[in-house]
């Protein structure tokens, strides 16, 4: 969630990063960061017992990552106050934070007033490999932030893991809790898969060489927000979207995971950002 919100801080759309982080030096790094990329942390809880959770990500030949994290948090987690997004906003939550013990109430707290407010939400599991271990006990977790949400932006590997389904199809019904929910599925160079009530559509990924795809998920995401955003499209409005609207939005989305892709950055670059306003 981070390298989303910092690619749509990057283009100038206002945007709010909900999350904790320790008191300590690798904390206050993130925060300048964050700071210096236009991502407010407003809502960002700093907390003293415990050090700022690391990940490290391995590169293979194919510049696909593997990730090992290295975690001591407190035992009261996101234990600051909430925002009350509206039906201006749009909520992006995934990852493992969302289903940690702690956090997965204080979500779905969070997520219950967006909803009333009629906010836009955004789901993406981003289930790595090293969660599997837990996915007994999360996967009840899981399938209630889907329920939450509007989009569901998932990989292959995501209901590969979750529920071992290897086609968008069978993911789509699996998932799908209530008729104006939309599934977009990515594969790797592959086409997207959208799914929507009315219609499936497949939008074509032009070929790349990556130089690494850490990220590559990520600024997918920032680029389906920053297309809604600047479109002017909220949770009504996405209602009525046609085949070609949803094209569009999906071309946008596959642009900022490319440009992430060309580089060893996991945000769009600055040169992206100046061609956007083209």
């Amino acid at each position: 969630m981070l390298n989303t919100a910092v690619s749509l801080g990057r283009t100038g759309i206002a945007v709010e990063f909900i999350s904790e982080v320790a008191a300590d030096p690798p904390g206050e790094q993130i925060v300048s960061f964050l700071h210096e990329n236009h991502v407010g942390t407003a809502w960002l809880n700093r907390y003293t017992e415990g050090k700022t959770t690391v990940a490290l990500a391995f590169l293979d030949e194919k510049a696909d990552a593997s990730f090992s994290f290295y975690s001591d948090l407190p035992e009261k987690r996101l234990n600051g106050p909430l925002p009350n997004p509206g039906r201006e906003d749009l909520v992006l939550f995934g990852s493992f934070f969302p289903l940690a013990d702690g956090i997965h109430e204080r979500i779905k707290l969070l997520l219950s007033g967006a909803a009333q407010n009629n906010a836009m939400i955004f789901y993406d599991p981003n289930f790595r490999r090293s969660h599997l271990p837990d996915l007994p006990r999360v996967i009840h977790r899981i399938e209630e932030n889907i329920s939450c949400a509007d989009v569901i932006r998932g990989s292959d590997e995501d209901f590969l893991h979750i529920f071992a389904l290897r086609e968008p199809s069978e993911a789509n019904a699996k998932i799908r809790t209530r008729e104006n929910q939309v599934l977009i599925y990515t594969r790797a160079g592959e086409p997207v898969s959208i799914m929507t009530r009315e219609t499936t559509l497949q939008v074509a990924v032009p070929g790349i060489k990556p130089v690494s795809t850490i990220g590559a998920g990520d600024s997918f995401n920032a680029g389906l927000i920053h297309a809604f955003i600047t479109s002017g499209i909220g949770r009504n409005e996405m209602i009525a979207l046609s085949a070609a609207d949803w094209e569009k939005i999906a071309g946008n989305a596959i642009r900022f995971s490319q440009n992430v892709c060309l580089s060893l950055e996991n945000y769009i670059s600055p040169d992206f950002v100046i061609s956007l306003g083209k």
